[in-house]
């Protein structure tokens, strides 16, 4: 039984290492068509809310604590946020840099549990730290610029806007953890989905009455890779909890972090970003120091 757990968890976390880089490839293409990163975000919330709901009939609601609603409640929150502030970073930003820069992630938790938590790294979390750092020097450097590397690059609104969005990410997760245990991971996906639409509609209603129509319109022009979004967010993040369920949420956001390899590659592959060979290696360096932070730290 032990074996059979372990497995299924290996095998949600190699499925969700693959589907996010892909989720970004999606979501990246349908900006380039001028798709609204809000919209994007919440007609993938509403889709997969009705998709639950058409094949899962018999959800609970009650009988749950008052604490998994707090959790799913703030996790619906801080996921929106960061899943808006990723798809237009994605709009300005290559993947292959911005894919990379996730393993920040790692240090966003070491620094929330130093101050929330009173946890201070050991010299393993330290050393994370500083190849994360080294290791995004080498993503971030630009070799047709005689400067390769300058900390200005942080104040890139493509940088600045993926570093929110990994903050929020790091914070939700804790959340969402809790709410898995106080439930399961199918039952807290669907709130997942409820909550993150309810959120991006009334953020919609305020900023956007004037553009729907068209953003309406791009959805059905593209309808395929939007449904191939869809697809590809349900399945990595129904993978994110059922890995979630069984591993700790610092061992997942190490392991997660590997497929920041996989968004370089995919950077290449889909939009010729340049400067690979350079990338992989320095994708390669963040994520050792996501894994130290994380499991050693």
């Amino acid at each position: 039984m032990l074996l059979t757990i372990i497995t299924f968890t290996s095998f949600a976390v190699l499925i969700r290492i693959v589907a996010n880089p892909l989720t970004n490839v999606f979501q990246k293409q349908l900006t380039e068509r001028s798709a609204d990163p809000l919209f994007i975000i919440s007609i993938t919330y509403g889709f997969l809310t009705l998709a639950c709901l058409a094949m899962w009939p018999q959800l609970q609601v009650s009988g749950l604590p008052v604490v998994f609603w707090q959790c799913m409640l703030i996790t619906g929150l801080l996921s929106m946020l960061g899943n808006v502030f990723l798809v237009k970073a994605l709009r300005i930003g290559n993947l292959s840099v911005l894919g990379p820069i996730n393993a920040y992630k790692s240090v966003a938790g070491l620094i929330i549990g130093i101050f929330l938590l009173n946890e201070i790294p050991g010299w393993w979390g330290l050393i994370g730290v500083l190849l994360i750092i080294g290791g995004s020097y080498v993503v971030l450097s630009d070799k047709q610029q005689r400067n390769n590397f300058s900390w200005a690059v942080f104040r890139r609104p493509e940088v600045k806007l993926r570093l929110l969005a990994l903050v929020f990410s790091a914070v939700d997760g804790a959340f969402l953890k809790k709410a898995i245990l106080l439930s399961t991971p199918g039952l807290a996906f669907f709130y997942w989905c409820l909550f993150g639409f309810v959120f991006t509609f009334i953020w919609i209603m305020f900023v956007m009455r004037k553009q729907w129509r068209t953003q309406m319109n791009l959805l059905v022009t593209h309808k395929f890779t939007f449904v191939a979004l869809f697809a590809a967010v349900g399945i990595n993040q129904m993978a994110s909890n059922i890995a979630l369920a069984h591993i700790p949420v610092g061992y997942a956001l190490a392991l997660f972090q590997t497929s920041a390899l996989i968004s370089v590659l995919f950077g290449y592959q889909f939009f010729n970003e340049q400067g690979i060979v350079r990338k992989l290696i320095g994708a390669g360096i963040m994520v050792t120091g996501a894994i130290l932070i994380t499991i050693l730290g």
